[in-house]
């Protein structure tokens, strides 16, 4: 089994084009009338949402992007902050002709998802936001993304992006010797590595103050908003979720149980049919 078996009856497609002054790499699968955009966490790429999109591609058009700088796609140069992020989502858009889109956000991508729908609402129908980032500033937690990830980057030793991984998951068994291939080969392009310190940068505690996605900026949010948490989540305890549905109006809030930071991957079945569920 490897991840791309999830997508052997899906007809896909991997791309690599230009988006903002950025060479970006987008996977697109379905053609329905309606659009979901995937976005994933920090440090992460597209293949993310490989045992999503074949659910999601049965009705609607997909589109798993790697974020500014993420994966295979290019950070033409300095830091990169949440509204940095957004405008290249929207220029991914509008590139697209997509007026308006459905998110699904992890971590990172549920932060950069829920500012864009905070700040631009015409463009979003639907958020679901998976282990979201960005509404704390916690030290420890943003620590141990900062140390990991830059041990799994800077030394090329395939047990550190494994225990990169093992962080997101409640069963170390959902790390495959593939995903590992995947990503420790993304941490060791050489513009990745380059740029490594400009990734990072939210886990600087100036930047991440600044960029948070305040209570202020969710109770902003008219998207109707679906958000899925992991009862085990290492880089966020449980009371978090409930301040984010409290904060964004008329949210509703799944957990679930022996579930770590990857809910869309662990617990892959019971996810596509909550998110579809909840977007038709």
């Amino acid at each position: 089994m490897t991840l791309w078996t999830d997508l052997a009856e899906v007809s896909y497609s991997i791309t690599h084009e230009p988006v903002g002054g950025a060479t970006t790499r987008v996977l697109r699968a379905g053609d329905g009338p309606e659009h979901v955009v995937m976005l994933h966490g920090t440090s992460g790429h597209l293949e993310a949402f490989v045992r999503n999109v074949p659910a999601f591609a049965e009705r609607f058009t997909v589109h798993a992007v790697d974020m500014l700088g993420h994966g295979y796609t290019e950070n033409p140069g300095g830091d990169l902050r949440i509204p940095r992020y957004v405008e290249h989502v929207l220029a991914y858009l509008d590139a697209q002709g997509i007026e308006r889109a459905h998110f699904l956000g992890e971590s990172l991508g549920g932060w950069v998802a829920g500012r864009l729908a905070a700040d631009h609402p015409e463009r979003v129908g639907r958020l679901v936001l998976v282990a979201p980032g960005g509404t704390v500033a916690n030290p420890e937690v943003m620590e141990r993304i900062r140390t990991s990830t830059r041990r799994a980057v800077e030394t090329d030793d395939r047990t550190l992006t494994r225990s990169r991984l093992e962080l997101l998951m409640f069963d170390p068994a959902n790390v495959t010797d593939e995903l590992v291939d995947v990503r420790h080969r993304i941490y060791h392009r050489p513009a990745f590595v380059a740029g490594i310190d400009h990734l990072l940068c939210l886990q600087q505690m100036e930047n991440r103050t600044q960029d948070l996605l305040t209570p202020e900026q969710m109770a902003r949010i008219e998207a109707p908003t679906l958000i899925v948490w992991g009862a085990q989540n290492p880089f966020g305890d449980v009371p978090e979720a409930h301040r984010m549905q409290e904060s964004i109006p008329g949210a509703k809030l799944e957990i679930f149980g022996e579930c770590g930071h990857w809910p869309q991957h662990e617990h892959a079945a019971r996810f596509n049919d909550l998110a579809l569920t909840f977007l038709s």
